[in-house]
């Protein structure tokens, strides 16, 4: 938190700026009871009921002028108390901001989220801050990313970018990483836009793993790209990479290459494809979204070599949220009730921000491969969304460094892994100051390697009903269960009521 604290002062501590400033800061007390039937997500026969009382006050703050600041964060603090265990406290914290320092020059991006996450995507899957089980902690992640930017007319724009990010959760990680990236974007405004361009990329970062040696990883492309036809283009990358960590199978380096086509037939259609051939194999990406009146629908696969720290930093795909935000327009004027409506929309059927599958604690270097169709539809009172994902990772390095995460005994369960998730929600606005909101969902998590198998399923209800300007009350109750075929099965029940005061 102190680390946010330190960010936001000094992006509001920048140079004067002459314009208006549009900003609001909010704060919110919810105080919400609440019953659970299992709040261990215990095995049958060792579940154990338990009431609790959560009071969370929190503050939300958007500050935005033009394209020269703008700062959106939102901290809450989580006490629940119990009626048969010690109360528990945890955070919660979605900051980022931006700053023109030097106009046309200099940049500033920061980044910072505090959240409870799960270890493990096998064993129990935390999803109320009611809940207690093993399988989840604290996470903190923090980034800072200063750059140059400018445009060199009949040259290239530059941009020139530091990027230092810190992730840690108690004892169980922490992560440091330190790089440089420099971007150069060939100006092809004197033919008019008629012909190729080319993109030069150099990046340097280094990575400091408490359980690790220091990793250095380089990258160097370029790529060419020349329009086929006005809605047509393809281009062609190529470049060499070396990352030095130690890698269970061959060296992680070498040449690599990729063609590809982005077609773009109207402002509603987008599709760019891809395929090529790296130093792990061949590889494929997709990006494509079609937009109809009341309907949006987004395709994304993208295979790369991550980290689990890496992924808590990855911006997830994007299109969902802004079609509802223009969609709603005409059915809820007032800006900040469109954003919490939405927002709620999406937590409720839990697509906002997550594909339904669990990045996992790991210290290990992994081939990731990531597909996501989601599609959201919305009619005069009522909107529909779903959403269909799969992650495979494969370990690149050795599973020694994980024993304190999931187990000597359980150190090939995370070589290779397949998750893949189903997830709908449904909003019904009952009048202009109610709704309700039903999200169900379907999670599987499967080990390639000891074909271990767990299954999730969440059914969820929210009644929520705004009582007057700033009070609003909500009414939760949901159905969870958990399978697998190493055991520990579990049901879990829970229903809650909550009110949320916005001064």
């Amino acid at each position: 938190m102190a680390i946010m604290i330190r960010l936001t002062v000094a992006l509001l501590l920048l140079p004067r700026m002459a314009g208006a400033v549009d900003w609001s800061v909010v704060p919110t007390v919810r105080v919400r009871e609440s019953y659970t039937d299992n709040v261990n997500l215990a095995p049958s026969g060792q579940a154990r009921g338990e009431l609790s009382t959560e009071i969370s006050p929190g503050i939300a703050v958007d500050l935005e002028q033009g394209d020269r600041l703008q700062l959106a964060l939102t901290y809450v603090l989580h006490k629940v108390s119990y009626q048969r265990r010690a109360d528990r406290t945890n955070q919660q914290l979605d900051a980022s901001g931006h700053a023109e320092v030097l106009p046309g020059w200099l940049f500033l991006n920061a980044r910072s989220s505090i959240s409870l996450q799960n270890i493990s995507g096998f064993g129990p899957r935390l999803i109320d801050p009611a809940q207690v089980t093993a399988n989840s902690n604290t996470v903190r992640a923090h980034s800072l990313s200063p750059y140059l930017h400018h445009y060199f007319r009949g040259l290239a724009t530059a941009t020139l970018r530091y990027d230092v990010q810190r992730v840690g959760s108690g004892q169980l990680l922490r992560v440091n990483s330190d790089g440089a990236n420099l971007r150069l974007v060939g100006d092809n405004s004197g033919s008019g836009g008629r012909g190729g361009n080319w993109d030069l990329m150099l990046d340097r970062k280094h990575i400091d793993d408490s359980a690790l040696a220091p990793v250095t990883m380089t990258d160097a492309a370029l790529t060419l790209s020349y329009p086929i036809h006005p809605a047509l283009g393809a281009f062609l990358t190529g470049g060499y990479e070396k990352k030095d960590y130690h890698a269970s199978s061959r060296q992680p380096e070498g040449r690599y290459w990729s063609v590809g086509a982005n077609w773009t037939p109207s402002p509603r259609t987008r599709l760019s494809a891809s395929f090529g051939r790296r130093y792990f194999g061949q590889t494929y990406a997709l990006d494509a979204a079609y937009r109809m009146r009341n309907t949006v629908w987004t395709i994304n696969y993208h295979e790369d070599i991550t980290t689990m720290h890496a992924q808590f930093f990855s911006i997830p795909p994007t299109g969902l949220s802004d079609f509802l935000y223009q969609l709603w327009e005409t059915k809820i004027p007032d800006p900040q009730k469109r954003l919490q409506s939405i927002k709620v929309f999406l937590l409720i059927s839990q697509l906002l921000g997550t594909d339904g599958n669990v990045n996992f604690f790991s210290h290990r270097y992994y081939l990731q491969k990531s597909l996501r169709l989601a599609s959201v539809y919305s009619g005069t009172r009522g909107a529909l969304a779903l959403n269909l994902s799969r992650t495979d990772r494969t370990a690149q390095t050795s599973s020694a460094v994980d024993s304190i995460l999931t187990g000597p005994d359980e150190l090939a369960l995370e070589d290779r892994t397949r998750q893949s998730a189903i997830q709908v929600g449904w909003n019904w606005r009952l009048s202009s100051r109610a709704g309700l909101t039903v999200g169900a969902s379907h999670s599987r998590a499967k080990s390639l390697t000891t074909h271990r198998q767990d299954r999730n399923s969440v059914l969820s209800v929210n009644l929520s009903h705004q009582l007057r300007t700033g009070i609003s009350a909500d009414v939760h109750l949901r159905h969870s269960r958990h399978a697998s075929n190493a055991g520990g099965n579990y049901r879990e029940n829970g229903a809650g009521a909550a009110v949320t005061v916005a001064f």
